[in-house]
């Protein structure tokens, strides 16, 4: 079982079946918010959707191939962070990532992932850690660029949201330069 505290406030717990109702509400209170840049928003319409969902990353955890963690601040469930899957040949990982627009602005995202990458790196020994987000997507593009992740290219028409084919800007991170940058 993954569960991680970040600080005082914050703390990382694998997404469990007890959870979907509280993941389900805050997806849809962030409904119009999310969609712009997540394309599985418009899929999740109901409880049971959001517990396939989780079954899912369940299944995804049991199979040691990444994760899946809801964000917990102060007690409430902020978003979602995780990994999209393991590939073990090449000791990398991606982090997905979203979070309520109400948490915003607290340092809350950055600081799960910067959890994200150290377990990457010091726990699962990986090599490299990358993050991909839309290109337009400033927010989200602000937290590898803040963690000294190095901007690798852009993936044209990466993915398909609201009615149009996004770009997405690929940041990644090896485990040398994560620990240059923390000092060890």
């Amino acid at each position: 079982m993954f569960k991680h505290q970040i600080n005082t406030t914050t703390n990382l717990r694998l997404l469990q079946f007890n959870h979907a109702e509280e993941l389900f509400t805050l997806t849809d209170s962030c409904r119009p918010y999310l969609r712009e840049w997540l394309p599985w928003v418009d899929g999740t319409k109901t409880v049971a959707d959001t517990k396939a969902f989780i079954e899912s990353t369940l299944k995804q955890f049991a199979s040691n191939n990444g994760f899946q963690a809801g964000i917990w601040y102060q007690d409430k469930l902020a978003g979602v962070i995780g990994y999209h899957a393991f590939n073990s040949a090449l000791k990398s990982t991606s982090i997905g990532y979203w979070l309520s627009k109400d948490f915003q602005g607290k340092g809350i995202m950055t600081t799960a992932c910067e959890a994200m990458v150290d377990y990457a790196f010091l726990e699962l020994n990986f090599n490299r850690v990358e993050i991909r987000c839309a290109e337009q997507n400033y927010k989200s593009r602000a937290i590898p660029e803040r963690l000294g992740f190095v901007q690798e290219g852009i993936i044209r028409e990466a993915e398909f949201l609201c009615g149009h084919y996004v770009d997405h800007v690929v940041y990644g991170m090896l485990a040398k330069d994560w620990q240059k940058r923390k000092g060890e």
